[in-house]
């Protein structure tokens, strides 16, 4: 799908009031942003470089329009590196090297490779013969469970709006044929409708934290350690933790929704036949998609590959060291992508697996986003600023414990994601918790792994994230009900994160 129509779809699913509240904070920020640059720019702030003090008002602006979503969000991005340039805090070179970092080119590969996965249906083709296993249909639990799986497995390689909008009308199909078939059930079929509804857009968010690819704030963290507090984070070892930390949330959403959204009454699914139907229309795997696989299937050996060597003890080996120097990720996913524009679908015609023109439907946007934010945050401290402000935020914490940072960065990006775009979350959260910890003398790789994995939980309002507002357009999702029960997997996120992140982050690093 399109970034612009991933981005309508979800702009059509916002309740007129929404709408109002969209465009009040739009026209606040707008105005809220200049004053408060302006403010920042003249007011005395002992202990700031003058570079550090200018970049502060540059900051704030940035912050505010991120928030606020006053202009667009990779407009933005690129306006907070540009204002830096004119007021002397870094020449050009520094400021926009980051836009060239190795972790954007890494971006760039997985994009077009979910781009011609989703071109040629092979998303679709996965869900649908996921569902249609006979043992999965009979019973509405296991239609849910399988579901949300399918969703949560994709979205460790594709957007999660991406997905979400996959799953979106197969999810309706589903409940359609139920009503149509057994219309005596209707209150129970609207409770699992509900439930099945909810279980896509979540499964999506969750299963994201799974790779460095599967959601933009990942490698946002993965980035911003490696640039800012040298701690490299290795493709397979984020997975040793993330897919775990998925795998757990992932069983407390089905089982939630399946004590919560089944318990008033059961009803026949039929879900495998109708599942079956839908994958025969289909019809055999085009030559397109087996090419999509092929590639998909290289790029993932290429990151997992390093692991491989680990788990067989010759990660210290000279063959093993050669490979990970010569195949970093951003090669790996490149590699894969290129793959693409020469594997033939019909050599006669010269037609190959993607073409240029459905490459760059990629949603540039996060890749400008996240160069920008690499940018500010690569700024922020070497002018001192990301010091500075983290020995103010010290003075007002109660607790300067690994514990105390963890869970107080992994509640503020949970909370920030639930009003901003999960992106912009990770960009304005991670740096300062990595300044913050490091001001205190504490490691910031726990405190900063928490932010980035919280600004995921984005769960309890259709504004939070387009997979949110996409099944919130399905009218069997009433807000309230998204709020009650995003609440509960945000609380269950927050500890989990916590907990995998205390526990388990120093495998990231080895």
């Amino acid at each position: 799908m399109k970034p612009e129509q991933q981005a309508q779809l979800a702009h059509e699913s916002f309740s007129p009031a929404e709408e109002r509240f969209n465009r009040r904070r739009q026209t606040v920020g707008l105005f809220l942003g200049p004053l408060l640059f302006a403010i920042l720019l003249v007011w005395p702030m002992p202990g700031l470089t003058a570079q550090g003090h200018r970049l502060a008002a540059v900051i704030a602006l940035v912050l505010v329009f991120w928030i606020s979503e006053a202009i667009p969000i990779p407009a933005t991005a690129l306006l907070g590196p540009v204002l830096a340039i004119l007021l002397g805090v870094a020449p050009a070179r520094e400021a926009l090297a980051a836009f060239a970092d190795p972790i954007i080119f890494l971006f760039m590969g997985g994009f077009m490779l979910a781009e011609a996965m989703y071109a040629h249906g092979l998303d679709r083709r996965i869900a649908y013969a996921a569902l249609s296993l006979r043992w999965v249909g009979r019973s509405p639990a296991r239609v849910l469970a399988v579901f949300g799986g399918v969703a949560a497995a994709l979205s460790m390689w594709i957007s999660n709006t991406a997905t979400t909008a996959m799953m979106f009308p197969i999810g309706v199909s589903i409940v359609n044929h139920l009503r149509e078939s057994q219309p005596a059930a209707i209150r129970q079929i609207r409770g699992f409708a509900t439930a099945l509804m909810l279980v896509a857009a979540f499964g999506a968010s969750i299963g994201g934290i799974g790779t460095p690819v599967g959601t933009p704030p990942n490698l946002i963290g993965i980035g911003v350690l490696g640039r800012t507090a040298g701690i490299h984070i290795p493709f397979f070892r984020w997975m040793m933790i993330g897919v775990p930390l998925a795998a757990v949330m992932f069983l407390f959403l089905i089982l939630y929704f399946r004590f919560i959204s089944l318990r008033s009454g059961r009803f026949e699914m039929g879900g495998a036949a109708h599942a079956l139907q839908e994958l025969r229309r289909l019809g055999p795997m085009a030559r397109a998609q087996r090419n999509v696989l092929a590639a998909f299937g290289i790029t993932v050996l290429l990151w997992i590959t390093p692991g491989i060597f680990a788990i067989a003890g010759l990660a210290d080996s000279v063959f093993a060291k050669a490979f990970n120097a010569a195949v970093p990720e951003s090669a790996a996913a490149l590699l894969g992508a290129l793959l693409l524009f020469v594997l033939p679908v019909d050599w006669r015609q010269r037609r190959f697996t993607l073409t240029w023109a459905e490459a760059v439907r990629i949603d540039w946007g996060i890749i400008l986003l996240f160069g920008g934010g690499l940018s500010l945050g690569g700024l922020a401290f070497s002018t001192g600023l990301a010091e500075s402000l983290g020995h103010w935020i010290l003075a007002w914490m109660p607790g300067r414990t690994p514990l105390a940072f963890t869970m107080i960065f992994t509640a503020l990006a949970i909370l920030m994601t639930e009003v901003a775009s999960n992106t912009a979350s990770a960009t304005m959260i991670v740096p300062i918790a990595v300044a913050v910890s490091t001001a205190a003398g504490v490691r910031p790789l726990e405190p900063a792994l928490g932010a980035t994995i919280g600004a995921s939980m984005a769960f309890m309002l259709p504004i939070s994230t387009p997979p949110n507002a996409i099944v919130y357009s399905s009218g069997y999702v009433p807000i309230t009900t998204m709020i009650r029960h995003g609440l509960a997997l945000d609380l269950f996120a927050f500890a989990a994160i916590v907990t995998f992140v205390l526990l388990f982050g120093s495998i990231v690093v080895g």
